[in-house]
């Protein structure tokens, strides 16, 4: 099988090829990829040499060159997306134009080159904000965004969905919680306080550090997006869960104590407009439909996450020194 991998030099989509080229070394890979700030060409250094790996640096809002470099392939799998939630608040025009314009032109490339299978990666923030006392996020749940980023997200799964049903592309979606692992960007709230913790710097807690969040590995995460490309039925949506709901608070201290520091570290700042209070994912249709779990217990996850930023210090050191 051929897969056309978008932005497969970020976070969870190097992780991805490194977890395919793994599983699947049969399969021949195009990594498509603009590397804008969180596109890293160090996430990907450890596999650029593998004969069935071959990266194309492009932009997937340019309608002729994923056009052409589409073709030939059986599967696209969209990892390419805006996604800090304080940068759409802060400037949201990026966020609509790749997230959502993005999606159009790799939905239309994969309609002009004879219904290419499509697989879009999406998040639960689709669905809003849930109470504490609330039932988790299921396929049946409602769209509500209340960021910039996450109704880019929304507006993104509509397409695919108006695109499988008006010209019958086969295509799945998958909305994940949040994701941690090696090779995130430093911007993002577990690797953000490891590494300011490595630096003795204070750790940015948004409000009283009450909001909720279920947290995935990503390679729990992308075996799920193996399964549903395997298993998954055309048309339809899968929520990939990690079972380890945690608060902010909860997740700052469990890094506190890993690393032997002490809360005075916590710097309470003021909180993000409109956070939302908590996402929880019920994973129930992957886990009968597809034979999917976590498999990844939180505390060894997290840990073996520290170890990676301990382990890795030029890699994001070099990250934070240019910004």
């Amino acid at each position: 099988m051929k897969l056309f991998v978008t932005g497969g030099a970020g976070f969870i989509g190097s992780n991805f090829i490194r977890y395919w080229l793994r599983e699947h070394p049969q399969d021949f890979i195009t990594n498509f990829d603009l590397l804008t700030y969180a596109g890293n060409p160090d996430n990907i250094r450890d596999f650029n040499d593998e004969k069935n790996y071959n990266f194309v640096r492009g932009d997937i809002c340019d309608y002729q060159l994923v056009t052409k470099t589409v073709a030939g392939h059986d599967i696209i799998i969209n990892f390419a997306a805006e996604t800090h939630v304080d940068r759409s608040i802060k400037d949201s025009a990026n966020f609509i134009k790749t997230n959502i314009e993005g999606t159009r032109v790799l939905l239309e490339a994969a309609r002009s080159n004879g219904l290419i299978r499509f697989h879009h990666i999406s998040t639960d923030e689709v669905f809003g904000s849930l109470d504490f006392d609330s039932s988790a996020f299921s396929e049946k749940t409602p769209y509500d965004p209340r960021s910039p980023y996450s109704a880019s997200k929304a507006a993104s799964d509509h397409l695919v969905r108006a695109y499988y049903h008006t010209y019958g592309l086969p295509a799945t979606i998958s909305n994940c919680s949040n994701n941690y692992g090696p090779y995130q960007y430093p911007e993002k709230l577990i690797p953000l306080f490891i590494t300011n913790l490595i630096e003795n710097k204070k750790l940015p807690l948004y409000g009283n550090g009450r909001n909720v969040r279920d947290w995935i590995h990503v390679d729990d995460h992308n075996r799920g997006i193996d399964m549903i490309i395997q298993k998954g039925v055309s048309g339809e949506t899968y929520c990939l869960g990690g079972n380890s709901e945690k608060s902010n608070l909860e997740i700052t201290k469990l890094i506190l104590n890993a690393l032997n520091k002490d809360e005075s570290v916590i710097e309470m700042v003021n909180d993000r407009p409109g956070h939302d209070l908590r996402y929880a994912i019920d994973y129930s249709k992957a886990q009968i439909g597809l034979g999917w779990e976590p498999k990844i217990n939180f505390s060894d996850g997290l840990k073996d996450t520290i170890k990676w930023y301990q382990d890795n210090q030029t890699w994001w050191k070099k990250i934070k020194n240019n910004n």
